[in-house]
C-alpha cells in the first residue's frame, strides 16, 4: 500500500469530530468501498427509517457531500440530530451532478442488501443509529441488466 493510500485510510471526511475519540453521537461512521472509478463525489445521506421519507427530496435528516479521493476506501462521518432507525445511502456521485444518473453512478445501502432495479425495501436497510455507529456499504453499479459491485481487478 502506498503512502498516499495509508493517509487515506487514516481520513475521516465528513464532520470528523462527531465521531472522534469520547464523542457520545448520534453518528454514523460509514466507510465505502467498491468504487468503480475515482472520479465525483461521494455523497452519504442519511433517511429516517419509514416510507414515507426514504429516498424523498429533501427529506434526509443528514447529507454530506466530498470528492472522492485517488484511492482505497472513503470514511465518512455523519451525525443525526437524535438516536433511531435511519437508512444510510452512499453514492457515487461520478458525474459530480447533484443526483443519481441510474445508468453512470453507484449506489449503496446499509445493511448492503442485494439491489435490483427498485429501491429495497426500509425494512433491509435500516440501521439503529445510537452513539458512533459503524459501518461498511459497498457500491453497486448497473452493469447489463443487474446492479451489482464492480468486480476486483485481477492480480497477474
Amino acid at each position: 500500500m502506498s503512502l498516499t493510500a495509508v493517509l487515506l485510510a487514516a481520513a475521516l471526511f465528513g464532520l470528523p469530530d462527531a465521531c472522534a475519540p469520547g464523542a457520545e453521537g448520534p453518528a454514523a461512521r460509514v466507510t465505502v468501498h467498491g468504487f468503480k472509478d475515482r472520479v465525483g463525489n461521494l455523497r452519504i445521506a442519511i433517511y429516517p427509517a419509514n416510507d414515507a421519507d426514504f429516498l424523498a427530496p429533501a427529506r434526509y435528516v443528514q447529507r454530506l457531500d466530498t470528492p472522492v479521493t485517488p484511492e482505497g476506501e472513503m470514511t465518512v462521518c455523519a451525525p443525526v440530530p437524535t438516536p433511531g432507525d435511519h437508512v444510510v445511502v452512499a453514492l457515487h456521485d461520478r458525474d459530480s451532478n447533484g443526483r443519481l444518473s441510474p445508468f453512470r453512478d453507484g449506489a449503496g445501502f446499509s445493511r448492503n442488501p442485494r439491489l435490483g432495479l427498485a429501491k429495497p425495501k426500509v425494512e433491509a436497510v435500516k440501521v439503529r443509529l445510537d452513539g458512533i455507529t459503524p459501518m461498511r456499504i459497498q457500491l453497486n453499479y448497473l452493469q447489463g441488466l443487474a446492479v451489482r459491485p464492480v468486480p476486483a481487478p485481477r492480480s497477474r
